[in-house]
């Protein structure tokens, strides 16, 4: 029995050690590749979801109450300015204008046949001043007539497209009644907004370049519009909630494809100085949290999270987690488990980055 006892023994010991010696020799037998972060001043695109509006864009409303007449115009029209739009009845206003022009004419005759008597010295000044005050009146009142008359035809005010209409032909309207509106869409204004830090960025490099800044728009159908904006104006406060500021960019439209009330993309070049860069893949992700593996002075390699700032082509800009020391794994991420220990080559970063696809174009 206790021979037996140290033949078992000699077994599980000469296992052990097997075990041992594997377990190092697939430790030697892994080679890695690892390089470090990259540390230099770059640009990076932003994109920023937008709302894009019409550099014009007004309500069309009657001026006057009567029955919509006519409608000169269609919806999705192109007008230009000072082209009909709409007619109301303007028969009730054609008789006021009337009736103002036969009472200035009465009272014109009566102001005259004064200034006559005035002038013979048969009546006073008072009188004539009185009857001048009645005339003046009564063409005021003309002027007024021939204004009511001519708000029963409106006009466009700017070249634009018309929107649906809010009242069909034959239609009662009274005074301020929507009728419909119009857009002029030469230009757009496109807002978006961005966050405190990148406002500041964009900042000191227009005070650099002394120059507005171009931008892009990315359309609803991922296509990049074939005009460049400008940003023309920022807003004056921060919102407190959201700690972003709203920014307005021209976007010229010669051809009409924008119109008001469209969505899309800014995509903003924003300069990062310092910027940390690693290749995108060197990182995995573990729900919804991205990761990178270290590698310390012993070889061993530890499993740690980074925050992205922004993402490039193949290359991701890192905002904490590691620093430009570390030594990060570049190939071989699923060869290993987080305690590990590795042998690796090293490559230097710049030489990594410039053999990617994004700098090697």
């Amino acid at each position: 029995m206790k021979r037996m006892f140290m033949l078992m023994s000699c077994c599980v010991l000469y296992y052990c050690t097997g075990c041992s010696q594997e377990k190092e020799e697939k430790e030697e037998q892994i080679k890695l590749v690892a390089t470090s972060p990259l540390a230099k001043d770059t640009t990076i695109s932003k994109e920023y979801v937008a709302q894009i509006h019409a550099i014009q864009r007004i309500e069309i409303r009657a001026l006057e109450k009567g029955y919509l007449q006519k409608i000169f115009v269609d919806e999705g029209q192109s007008v230009n300015r000072g082209q009909a739009m709409f007619q109301i009845t303007p028969l009730i206003y054609q008789a006021d204008l009337q009736k103002s022009q036969a009472e200035a004419n009465y009272v014109g005759i009566e102001y005259r046949n004064t200034k006559s008597l005035a002038d013979s010295n048969i009546v006073s000044k008072n009188e004539l001043a009185l009857a001048q005050a009645k005339f003046d009146k009564a063409r005021a009142d003309v002027s007024l007539a021939q204004t009511h008359l001519q708000f029963t035809a409106i006009k466009a005010p700017f070249n634009g497209i018309m929107d649906h209409f809010q009242a069909r032909l034959g239609s009662v309207v009274n005074e301020g009644d929507l009728l419909t509106t119009l857009s002029d869409n030469s230009k757009m204004w496109v807002y978006f907004n961005v966050p405190e830090a990148e406002y500041l960025a964009y900042k000191e490099h227009a005070k650099a370049s002394d120059s507005a800044m171009k931008v892009k728009l990315l359309m609803a159908n991922n296509e990049v519009f074939n005009q460049p904006g400008v940003v023309q104006t920022i807003e004056a406060d921060f919102n407190n909630e959201t700690g972003n500021i709203a920014f307005r960019a021209t976007f010229p439209n010669p051809d009409g494809l924008l119109r008001n009330g469209e969505t899309g993309s800014v995509i903003m070049t924003v300069p990062m100085k310092n910027a940390l860069l690693i290749p995108q893949k060197a990182t995995f992700e573990v729900l919804e949290k991205r990761y990178v593996y270290v590698v310390d002075k012993s070889n061993v390699v530890h499993q740690r999270e980074v925050s992205i700032a922004s993402e490039m082509p193949d290359l991701y800009v890192i905002k904490s987690g590691i620093t430009a020391n570390d030594r990060i794994l570049l190939e071989g991420l699923r060869k290993v488990k987080d305690g590990d220990k590795v042998s690796y080559d090293y490559k230097d970063p710049q030489a990594v980055i410039s053999h990617l696809k994004v700098y090697s174009e």
